[in-house]
């Protein structure tokens, strides 16, 4: 990628009833990547999408991925058995 363009270097979605999640993988101008979470869902009563966006910068990774790893030991630790 050339100076003064950025883009997504890698995506894929997971489509859910009546939610897609697309985890993209972008570049910016300065070679620095960083994940884009995007959440896209169908409004009720006309042909409009709303979709909500959350970005987590390279450094902290790690991180996140550590927080996110305790959310969902949480979940399964307090999941009611149906």
């Amino acid at each position: 990628m050339s100076v003064g363009q950025r883009g997504e270097v890698y995506s894929t979605r997971l489509v859910k009833n009546d939610r897609t999640y697309f985890f993209n993988v972008k570049e910016n101008i300065y070679g620095d990547m960083f994940l884009n979470l995007v959440e896209s869902k169908g409004t009720p009563d006309s042909d409009k999408f709303i979709r909500q966006s959350l970005i987590v910068y390279q450094e902290d990774l790690g991180e996140f991925l550590k927080e996110l790893q305790k959310s969902l030991d949480f979940i399964k630790q307090n999941t009611k058995q149906k």
